[in-house]
């Protein structure tokens, strides 16, 4: 087998599992985040606690786990981006640390894409918060605008990337299903300003 194949899947995985939501709660809170709200480790729930730096810490270093992987990967290892990109999102969600139960993945995946091409970075960014804006539920935002940085790039890039775009929509999908059912019921929370 390859070794730089090993070693880049061994390195994004291992950045993309590091759970910063429940290392932060713990370390400043003295609590696992996994006990609150929704019990993922992701900032949307690390928010739950009421301490938005918190929040805004896990976002910010969820995001840079992903950036991280895919642009060390662009660096040394150029022919093996995509693998890193889902080596490291893999990471989030099925970390090793937590028995494989981790986040639902989307702000890795944003930092994934921003290290891809700042332009994805930009338009899910653009479209998670005017579908927020409008509807207030971040799980909803999540979804659509993975949606639409898949499309983009159907219109705009290779097959290649646009198929990994693909793959990252199905699982952000699946990883919010209980989200979706909530929303079909009108029982999702909204996020509150």
């Amino acid at each position: 087998m390859n070794l730089d194949l090993i070693i880049v899947v061994l390195y994004s995985y291992i950045l993309g599992s590091i759970p910063f939501g429940l290392i932060l709660t713990k370390f400043f809170l003295k609590e696992d985040v996994r006990n609150i709200g929704s019990g993922n480790i992701g900032a949307t729930n690390v928010l739950r606690t009421g301490e938005k730096k918190l929040a805004a810490l896990t976002l910010f270093f969820d995001i840079s786990k992903g950036y991280i992987s895919v642009y060390l990967t662009i660096i040394y290892f150029n022919d093996l981006i995509y693998l890193s990109a889902l080596s490291s999102f893999i990471g989030h969600i099925f970390p090793i640390w937590l028995r494989f139960k981790g986040g639902k993945g989307v702000a890795t995946y944003l930092g994934i894409i921003t290290a891809l091409s700042f332009n994805f970075g930009i338009i899910f960014s653009v479209s998670w918060l005017i579908v927020l804006i409008f509807f207030k539920y971040s799980s909803l935002s999540s979804i659509l605008s993975t949606l639409i940085v898949f499309i983009y790039s159907l219109i705009i890039f290779d097959i290649n990337i646009s198929l990994l775009l693909f793959i990252f929509f199905v699982i952000i999908l699946y990883t919010h299903k209980e989200n979706v059912i909530r929303l079909k019921n009108r029982t999702e929370n909204k996020i509150k300003f």
